[in-house]
């Protein structure tokens, strides 16, 4: 096994590459706004990292989300344009999954929740339950909501994610990692996948609209 493992869905572009026992090589970049230009040289940089070539590949995961829409969609089309041009398996992960993965490596041993950025003043969010093999989603689908709106008893929880840098009064004490990892994502995939679960398919994980609506009705321009 030899697995490329993408996230654009938070702020950082994240890449890693794993060959089933070990992390060959990973680059993790912060840059909320450039994704599209960042993601293909940090593969790049990455596979040289590993010395390997995508030719080696033998399956992609790549972050679903849930995310802000541009920058979800540059992971998702890449994963999916690589899977079909290295004739290799793509996976679905979900972004916040990674997240919680990458705080069960640091040895939480409690309920804890992830939080990250929605914009609009809300937050994507889960709660989580580290087990002795796995980190496992307690709540269900993530959902997405206005922090003080969450219950009490979620909120109080730890946290990782943006969610407790943007809104300290909401929530309980903050956990790292704030953004998704591509190695903890690619760790989680091949646990998932050795166990015989299921991961996502490909898909944006899309939890409302998008900001950017097409127009109503066209507009006249004809001088009335």
């Amino acid at each position: 096994m030899l697995l490329l493992a993408i996230d654009t869905a938070t702020s950082a572009v994240t890449v890693a590459v794993h060959d089933g026992d070990r992390v060959l090589g990973e680059h993790t970049e912060v840059e909320a706004r450039r994704h599209a230009e960042i993601l293909t040289p940090t593969i790049e940089r990455v596979m040289d990292q590993a010395g390997r070539r995508p030719a080696d590949l033998t399956a992609i995961a790549v972050g679903v989300g849930p995310g802000p829409f541009t920058g979800l969609r540059v992971g998702v089309a890449t994963a999916v344009t690589l899977g079909l041009a290295l004739d290799v398996p793509a996976y679905g992960v979900c972004s916040l999954d990674a997240i919680a993965q990458s705080v069960r490596e640091s040895g939480m041993a409690q309920d804890f929740l992830v939080a990250t950025d929605a914009r609009r003043k809300e937050v994507y969010w889960a709660r989580y339950r580290s087990g002795a093999d796995r980190v496992e989603r307690v709540s269900g689908l993530p959902g997405v909501d206005k922090p003080g709106e969450l219950p009490e008893q979620v909120r109080t929880l730890p946290v990782a994610g943006r969610g407790p840098l943007l809104y300290p009064e909401a929530f309980g004490k903050a956990l790292e990692p704030v953004d998704a990892d591509a190695a903890s994502l690619a760790g989680f995939a091949l646990g998932e996948l050795a166990a015989g679960r299921e991961l996502l398919p490909v898909q944006p994980l899309y939890l409302r609209q998008p900001d950017a609506q097409p127009a109503s009705a066209q507009k006249s321009v004809l001088a009335r």
